[in-house]
């Protein structure tokens, strides 16, 4: 944290950054999905989905906006903040996929994520990312 930070700024700071990844998937904007990440990040997500490199995430989402989650939308909120440095820090968030014309998430694709966060530059950027469906497997 800066000397010029409060704790709070820096954790409001850090909620905000699901809150970037929710406009650019309502947007189904690829690059602004990227943008939040940094160079090397990676994304593991179910079904044995890994991405590593910002490029490579925009790709993903340029695809899957394209595919399967074309007209969907997505929700997290966060639930745990933990700083681990002064530029590092671990987010875990709940929420998931919206198919169109919902409001809530259905329970097959509820999740809860972990973030890890970097602080580039001034901005928390999104370093790892992983997700996990919370219904129990039928």
């Amino acid at each position: 944290m800066s000397a010029t930070s409060t704790i709070n700024d820096e954790i409001a700071a850090l909620r905000e950054v699901p809150g970037r990844i929710v406009a650019a998937w309502a947007g189904n904007d690829a690059d602004a999905f990227a943008a939040a990440c940094t160079e090397d990040a990676t994304m593991i997500l179910p079904g044995g989905v890994f991405v590593s490199g910002r490029e490579a995430i925009r790709e993903f989402f340029k695809a899957a906006y394209a595919g399967p989650y074309k007209g969907t939308r997505v929700t997290g909120e966060p639930i745990s903040v933990k700083f681990i440095g002064s530029d590092a820090a671990v987010l875990v968030t709940q929420g998931g996929v919206l198919a169109p014309g919902e409001t809530e998430v259905a329970p097959e694709r509820a999740i809860r994520a972990t973030w890890v966060l970097a602080r580039q530059d001034g901005t928390w950027l999104i370093t790892a990312y992983q997700n996990t469906p919370t219904a129990a497997a039928a």
